[in-house]
């Protein structure tokens, strides 16, 4: 299967701003790019790459005053398969565990275990530890939150998600990711493509996506709190503690967001010779009438044709 993902996104700075971005595909990735297009900056400014602590691919630029833009454009080789299951992978006693997963038990940014805790216990402590315990998270987080952009605040916490019962796919990671560390589970936040493959298409404009992975039987196994299935089609682009340590766009002063486009989804011709796609930025208003037409014609396509 190949599989388009891009990005188109533009911010305004005052003055020229030290940035940074993780926007780049993992590098388990790499190999499976077929063509790419980019990351391109407009206006043209120096672009540096560097590796974080996390070992994530990423990119260090100054802004200049005014308008830039960044996009990029590839087709991705994927197997077509749906995340992988483990119904038998267990937990690892944290005095068992490699020390790189130490990270992942403590708390961090928006993932409060010290708040969590008791209440982790309570709702999963006779839980059967394993895969069926983080599955239980999932099934909890999935139920207790409503998903809406419209709820979208970035300094929420998973402490606040649970209490506010609303977010954003960051959320979901986010509550999931601090009640499997409650559990001395090792979990860690991860961000990336994930298109509307092999389900019923959404006419939401399509966004990065947040899931987050944890480390039972020797391995780290993914896991989405939001959608709660296995999904084909997920790319990753950055992994951390918690959306803290990977903003796509960090600014080491202010900037404003004029522009924010995302696409990934099928793609039959990987030439670039076709742009079949609309792609819609977040930035437009959920009440607007191109938004509203969108929306329409999506649920009209995919409504199934009555017959008399």
């Amino acid at each position: 299967m190949l599989i388009r993902v891009g990005y188109e996104i533009a911010i305004r700075c005052n003055e020229p701003t030290p940035t940074t971005t993780y926007l780049n595909l993992e590098s388990a990735r790499i190999s499976d790019i077929q063509c790419e297009r980019g990351p391109t900056a407009t206006p043209d400014v120096r672009i540096e790459t560097f590796r974080d602590l996390f070992g994530n691919n990423c990119l260090r630029l100054v802004a200049p005053a005014g308008n830039l833009s960044l996009t990029y454009d590839a087709v991705v080789k994927d197997s077509g398969l749906p995340d992988p299951v483990d119904q038998d992978a267990k937990e690892i006693g944290v005095d068992k565990l490699p020390v790189e997963c130490l990270t992942y038990l403590s708390a961090s940014r928006y993932c409060e275990t010290d708040e969590l805790s008791n209440l982790a216990w309570d709702l999963f402590g006779q839980v059967q530890p394993g895969w069926g315990r983080v599955q239980a998270i999932c099934d909890y987080v999935n139920q207790r939150l409503t998903f809406s952009y419209g709820f979208a605040r970035a300094t929420r916490t998973a402490a606040q998600a649970h209490e506010e019962r609303a977010g954003v796919c960051r959320d979901f990671a986010h509550l999931a990711v601090a009640f499997c560390r409650c559990m001395n589970i090792p979990a860690r936040y991860v961000n990336g493509y994930l298109g509307d493959i092999g389900v019923p298409a959404d006419p939401a404009p399509m966004d990065f996506n947040a899931w987050f992975e944890v480390f039972l039987g020797g391995k780290w196994h993914t896991f989405d709190a939001r959608h709660n299935q296995r999904r084909i089609g997920r790319i990753v682009v950055a992994r951390g503690r918690d959306a803290a340590d990977i903003p796509l766009i960090h600014t080491f002063g202010p900037h404003e967001l004029t522009n924010f486009k995302v696409w990934t989804f099928e793609e039959q011709d990987p030439s670039f010779a076709r742009q079949r796609f609309e792609k819609v930025s977040l930035i437009t208003p959920w009440f607007s009438p191109r938004w509203s037409r969108l929306s329409r014609h999506i649920r009209e396509r995919n409504e199934p044709e009555s017959t008399l």
